[in-house]
Parts: C-alpha cells; sequence; structure tokens
C-alpha cells in the first residue's frame, strides 16, 4: 500500500493541533488566523467564533499583553513574559506564561505566532497525580486492613454461633444475638470501606440518563425548598460504563450537597465536555465533565486534603465512605474527582473520559 505524504503546512497544522500549548497565528493587522484546539479549550469558544477577531478583543482586560503583540510587530523583535494573568469571559483568570514570534514567511505572510502555556494548568495535573496516588495508596491500606479484620470477624461469628447451639438457657440467646449481629454490622462496614470491588458492567448509555436517576432519587429526599437545577449540554455523546455504579458515586456527592445546603438552597447538575484533555498522565481527545455545585456553606480547609479518604467525614452522623466509594467507581471507569469549595459555592467535578 502506497505511503500517503501530507504537505508540510498540513503536517503542521496537523501537529500544532494536537500541542497542549495554546497556539494562536495573528497576521499583520493583528487579526487572528489560527488557533488550536488547547486555546479553543482555555478561551471556551470555537475557532469558527474566534478566527478573524483582533487581538484587541480576544485580550479583552490584558491591555500589557496587546502593546506587547503591537510592539513585537512593529520592532521585529519578540519576548517572552512570565505569570502573565489574563481573565476571561465568565470571570475566569488564568496564569499564562507568553512567548511572542514574529513570522514572515512567503506562505504565511508578515505576523506572530503566540504561545500560551497554562502554569494553572500543570498545577492542576500535578494536584490530579497527587489523588491519584493518593487514592492507589489508601485502597492499598484499605485492603490490607479489611483482611486482618475479616478473619478474626468470621471466626467470632462462627464461635458465636457454635456457642448458642451449646446453650441450655433460651434467655442466654440475647447475648449470642448481639455477637452474631454485631459481627454482621462490622461485616458490612469492611464490605462498604472496601468500595466496588466486581467489575464493572459497562453499557453505552448517556450521561443525563444517569443524572436525571439521579435527581428523581433525590428529589423525593430533600425539602421543597431545595432547587435541583439542571445545566446540560444536549450534544454530549454517549459513554461506555457501568450506570449502576455511576448512579451510585453521583448519588454519593449529590447526597452530600443536599445535606450541606440543609432546608433551603440549590444544587446545579451541570455538564460539559472538555477536548484534548489530560488526567494524571494520560490524554484524552474528548472528556466528560460534570458539575455539582451546591450553595451551601462549604468545606473547610483541612477537610480538603482527606476527604477522600475512607472514615473521613465532617458530620457526627457520617460513616465517611461516600466520597471515597464515588473516587473508587470513577477510578474503574478512567476519570476522577476534584472538588473545590469556598463559602456559597462548594463544586464537586466528575471528570470521565469517552474513550477509556
Amino acid at each position: 500500500m502506497p505511503h500517503r505524504h501530507t504537505s508540510p503546512p498540513e503536517l503542521y497544522r496537523h501537529l500544532l493541533e494536537h500541542q497542549t500549548t495554546v497556539v494562536l497565528w495573528f497576521d499583520g493587522l493583528l487579526n487572528l488566523q489560527f488557533i488550536n484546539p488547547a486555546g479553543e479549550m482555555m478561551f471556551a469558544v470555537s475557532a469558527r467564533r474566534l478566527r478573524g477577531m483582533h487581538a484587541r478583543e480576544l485580550f479583552a482586560g490584558a491591555e500589557h499583553i496587546l502593546h506587547g503583540l503591537e510592539r513585537a510587530l512593529a520592532s521585529g523583535h519578540g519576548f517572552t513574559e512570565r505569570e502573565v494573568q489574563i481573565t476571561f469571559q465568565g470571570g475566569k483568570v488564568s496564569t499564562l506564561d507568553t512567548i511572542v514570534t514574529p513570522v514572515n514567511e512567503p506562505q504565511l505572510g508578515s505576523g506572530l505566532l503566540v504561545e500560551l502555556m497554562q502554569l494553572d494548568r500543570q498545577l492542576r495535573i500535578t494536584r490530579e497525580e497527587n489523588i491519584i496516588a493518593q487514592q492507589s495508596v489508601s485502597r492499598a491500606l484499605t485492603r490490607g486492613l479489611a483482611h486482618e479484620i475479616k478473619n478474626p470477624l468470621g471466626g467470632l461469628r462462627g464461635a458465636a454461633q457454635l456457642l448458642e447451639r451449646e446453650l441450655g438457657d433460651p434467655a442466654l440467646k440475647e447475648y449470642t444475638d448481639v455477637i452474631i449481629g454485631e459481627a454482621d454490622r462490622l461485616q458490612n462496614l469492611v464490605d462498604r470501606m472496601l468500595g466496588p470491588n466486581t467489575i464493572p458492567k459497562k453499557d453505552v448509555i448517556s450521561i443525563h440518563q444517569i443524572l436525571e436517576r439521579v435527581r428523581q432519587l433525590v428529589s423525593v429526599e430533600v425539602p421543597t425548598q431545595v432547587k435541583l437545577v439542571r445545566d446540560y449540554d444536549p450534544s454530549i455523546p454517549d459513554l461506555t460504563a457501568d450506570p449502576d455504579q455511576l448512579i451510585q458515586a453521583v448519588l454519593n456527592i449529590v447526597r452530600n450537597a443536599a445535606q450541606a445546603v440543609g432546608e433551603r438552597g440549590e444544587i446545579v447538575l451541570r455538564t460539559r465536555t472538555l477536548r484534548q484533555y489530560t488526567l494524571g498522565q494520560q490524554r484524552h481527545k474528548l472528556v466528560i465533565k460534570v458539575d455539582v455545585i451546591d450553595n451551601g456553606p462549604g468545606i473547610t480547609p483541612d477537610m480538603m486534603e482527606s476527604m477522600f479518604y475512607p472514615m473521613v467525614t465532617g458530620r457526627p452522623d457520617g460513616t465517611g465512605l461516600g466520597l471515597s466509594i464515588a473516587q473508587a467507581i470513577i477510578n474503574q471507569h478512567g476519570g476522577l474527582i476534584e472538588c473545590a469549595s469556598e463559602p456559597g459555592n462548594t463544586r464537586f467535578t466528575l471528570l470521565l473520559p469517552l474513550q477509556h
């Protein structure tokens, strides 16, 4: 089969589209002529809408960048600027390293090649790697502890059953019933600590089917003053996942949000997609992003560091297993759960790759 050659311009475009660094090409009038998918994701606007836009509109509120581009175009000298803060539409702030290179090529004409490297993206990847590592260590420790507990627990229960058969006085059976009942309760607790132990039974489903099922379940549990708001992106493709496990994971998080808002508040279920997104060290073409947002009092900083560990809870009556189990389920599907919180705005983000 003959090898199909790719022309240089087509090859360069193909390579740029797979870059995680944001790459922009401005013509001699500072109108945007090219933006790669990483740039679309950062600006949260499609390339089709951005093309032809002047740098003044693109970097509105970042006058120092605009002045730097104008100087580079006039002088023909590039520049590098570190840790530049840009505020995007919607109020999102990002910290960037900026590299601007004037280019004068026959095929392209005169213009500026602009590279933007998101420093907060690198911090996010490091944080995700830490979460994945913590989850792995936590599950290994939990499994080891569970093994050490379950063996003597089984012996204790068996001995209580044998003792019950030998007792002549029926009144004493009450005590053996207590031993057997508590052994069963501890066995159930250990099983829940271990989280999902079965291989996911995956099927092709819509993420919105999962969210709607969770919304129905929670709506009958919460007070009437609590609003459950849907903000779905209907264009999200189906994913391959275990429906029951995903329902369990999302339900655990939404129930936590419901407990946080109490008698009155708002919980938002939001879906979006992320293109060319890195989870830990693995890059995915398309990732489903599910946000569960509540306007409760928020999570304390000390709890934020350990909330995904088993048996860690901020409630007196909680077991501290809900978030640990949810994280384990999403991990089994190649994804991750993140959290950001401040008073009045707590956001749990479930990231699920479409092709795992």
